[in-house]
């Protein structure tokens, strides 16, 4: 169990004067069975005339807020206190096999096994490929359990992608990721998503948190944390299983979800629509501080 402060900064500076803005962010850390949120406070600046909260179709926690005199900046600060679970052990090779997921969540009256079924299709950042199929094939064998394999690609990926923030954009097909081998947290999300779907295996993208520590001997910089992404696949009997494959290991104590849902364009943490403004600075600060229990 960990007790952390999240403190999440967007600034957004323009070259002209926008006239206004609506957006949409998931910034709000969920209450799950991996976390409590006790409390998110949110402060934007220019002051919205309108902002509302509302649940999404995934069950994300949505804050929608329309700022209508004009300005030269947009600044959104987040604030949240959660307390995290160490994740219970699970023995991996106990898990169904991969092969019988499709077929009993498909002949289940379980509300959690139908709900799984829509995280098997095609989504905005995702599409069905048998280059897909064929990479996870390396790992899903015949007969393997459906978590075992999973981590094994996550250990994979770890292992054999680079991370590389300067090799992909939002854009970057998923083909690129797997033939360059590289990319970012996004990306090697996007991917393993695209695989395991590609076995008519639920998956869905989390977006959330990491605490990272300094080198040794260092102090940790104001705003040096990020925003991080990862991936969660179904098991029938056993649930939603979250798998880092940047990290190459199955979340802990030190991850913060925030938003979850079929892929990147589901759960950006700020998007929206502009009138005026020409070309933009982005700038974002996080800090992830694990506070005293």
């Amino acid at each position: 169990m960990a007790d952390f402060k999240v403190i999440h900064k967007t600034k957004y500076s323009y070259d002209d004067t926008v006239a206004y803005c609506h957006n949409m962010a998931h910034m709000y850390p969920l209450t799950s069975p991996h976390q409590d949120c006790f409390r998110t406070h949110v402060t934007v600046n220019p002051k919205p005339v309108v902002s509302s909260f509302r649940r999404d179709y995934f069950g994300n926690q949505v804050f929608l807020f329309s700022v209508e005199d004009p300005h030269r900046f947009l600044e959104v600060v987040v604030e949240s206190t959660v307390r995290t679970h160490q994740s219970l052990g699970i023995d991996l090779y106990k898990s169904t096999p991969w092969e019988s997921i499709h077929s009993l969540i498909h002949e289940s009256t379980l509300d959690a096994d139908i709900l799984s079924i829509e995280y098997i299709q095609p989504s905005s950042f995702i599409a069905a490929k048998d280059s897909y199929s064929e990479f996870a094939r390396m790992f899903f064998t015949d007969g393997k359990p459906v978590f075992a394999a999973a981590l094994e690609m996550t250990t994979y990926i770890y292992q054999t992608f680079q991370y590389d923030p300067k090799a992909t954009s939002i854009n970057t097909p998923i083909d690129q990721v797997l033939n360059e081998k590289k990319g970012v947290c996004q990306d090697f999300s996007h991917l393993m998503i695209a695989a395991l779907r590609s076995l008519k295996i639920p998956t869905r993208y989390v977006s959330g948190y990491l605490e990272t520590l300094p080198p040794p001997g260092t102090e940790k910089l104001q705003g040096s944390d990020a925003t991080h992404a990862w991936v969660s696949v179904y098991c029938p009997t056993f649930g939603w299983m979250d798998f880092d494959p940047t990290n190459g290991k199955i979340i802990t104590e030190e991850y913060i979800i925030t938003a979850i849902g079929r892929d990147y364009a589901d759960v950006s943490p700020l998007k929206g629509i502009l009138f005026g403004g020409g070309k933009h600075k982005l700038k974002v600060e996080v800090d992830v501080i694990r506070e005293l229990i």
